[in-house]
């Protein structure tokens, strides 16, 4: 390790998973720790937040669980509390959290794209508002992570997750220009196909793992899934000062698929 977060005190929104193996928070939060960072783990399950923390400390690392639902802005009041009380303040706020549900335009009850926005937008929003006076003391960098779906139609319809997802990266921008003269960055991460426990939990269920994988892999133009350490890796640049002349920016983490479907460069 290079300890490129050193000193840094960073909060991941969604550090657990939803099942065995690396969502892309849960690998974030580990390999934040361990370029040394302090780590609060925040995630509305409460066992998957300690589990992410317990890995961390026992690799020798510092960090921190935190329970709360982030669509709640007093859960993202109490989750920035938190980082004060237990980090002295907040260099980094990665937000990694996100829901979907199939259907296109005419399929998609109203209900189904409210909770979608809710989670996938407004706890963003919320998050980021609690955040930014903390970040703000001393300058510091946000973390959303979108989708490829933001800008680009994929294989699959999901029409408030894309839309959601195109408003997060929106959301990014005007916080980049909102706050650039006080130092704070704010950029996203869009990754592509990704094998991660939440994609193959609600892309595929009941279909056989194996077959899924190769079927998305063989979509993507390097013919393989990405990681949730892939993903990671991108997080730890745009959170460490290596990226500190770098705001506003949209990174594909996706193997070339964006290209492929001729989403702007």
């Amino acid at each position: 390790m290079t300890n490129r977060l050193q000193g840094k005190r960073v909060a991941v929104i969604g550090a657990g998973s939803v099942g065995p193996g690396w969502g892309n928070g849960k690998a974030a939060a580990a390999l934040f720790a361990r370029e040394g960072a302090q780590v609060l783990c925040v995630d509305r399950n409460p066992d998957a937040a300690r589990e992410t923390a317990q890995i961390i400390t026992d690799e020798g690392g510092t960090a921190f669980a935190f329970a709360g639902d982030m669509t709640d802005p007093d859960s993202a009041r109490a989750m920035a509390q938190a980082a004060q009380d237990h980090m002295g303040g907040l260099d980094v706020l990665h937000f990694n959290i996100g829901i979907s549900t199939p259907g296109g335009i005419e399929t998609t009850a109203f209900t189904d794209w409210q909770k979608v926005f809710a989670v996938n937008l407004d706890a963003a929003f919320h998050c980021t508002q609690a955040a930014l006076p903390l970040l703000a003391d001393g300058g510091g960098a946000i973390v959303y992570i979108s989708s490829l779906a933001g800008e680009s139609n994929g294989p699959y319809r999901y029409v408030g997750y894309e839309a959601s997802k195109a408003a997060l990266q929106r959301l990014s921008k005007s916080v980049a220009i909102e706050y650039a003269a006080r130092g704070v960055r704010a950029n996203c991460i869009l990754p592509g196909m990704i094998d991660t426990p939440h994609a193959a939990s609600f892309i595929g269920p009941d279909v056989d793992a194996q077959e899924l994988a190769r079927a998305r892999a063989a979509k993507v133009p390097m013919k393989r899934q990405g990681t949730a350490w892939d993903v990671a890796e991108a997080a730890l640049f745009l959170a460490s000062d290596a990226a500190g002349f770098i705001t506003g920016v949209d990174l594909r983490v996706d193997g070339g698929m964006g290209t492929q479907f001729g989403s702007p460069a």
